[in-house]
């Protein structure tokens, strides 16, 4: 099963343009500096190649990371709705005891806002998508503790 993202479509272009210079530019690069540190010769004792190998790989990954996001990316505004939490929310609860604020939804939404971000994927998120505030849920975490967490607002994300 597909999971959609949403992103705002600030962080919807600003993705695309990082992809299309990753794809282009940037990629362009990486590859005449392979070929330079190549030209030098001995490429077993060559550093400069193996560093600009290793950040090829690492920006194909980023740019398949990229078109895996904006592929499934649902792009809009905020969800409205304040009834129920959504990706595209600012929620505050109290989770184990503990009151946070935070985005539900995609770290590349909030990319330059100092707000902690959790996708609904994960079990927090999963835990909380379509509460009300004012309710209690919990999940399991990876170490199999149960958390309990309590919505105390839900508001949509304004960036």
């Amino acid at each position: 099963m597909t999971q959609t993202t949403w992103l705002t479509q600030e962080a919807y272009d600003r993705l695309q343009a990082e992809l299309a210079h990753l794809q282009g530019e940037g990629m362009a690069e990486i590859v005449k500096r392979i070929e330079a540190a190549r030209a030098e010769g001995d490429l077993k004792e060559n550093g400069g190649y193996h560093a600009a190998r290793e950040e090829q790989a690492k920006t194909a990954g980023r740019i398949a990371q990229l078109k895996a996001l904006l592929e499934d990316a649902q792009v809009g505004e905020a969800p409205t709705d304040s009834s129920t939490v959504q990706p595209g929310m600012v929620v505050t609860a109290t989770v184990a005891g503990q009151s946070m604020t935070f985005l539900l939804g995609s770290r590349e939404v909030a990319a330059t806002a100092d707000l902690d971000v959790y996708s609904e994927r994960s079990p927090l998120g999963a835990a909380i998508v379509g509460a009300t505030p004012g309710e209690t849920r919990t999940y399991t975490t990876p170490a199999g503790k149960e958390i309990s967490v309590t919505v105390k607002d839900a508001k949509p994300y304004t960036g």
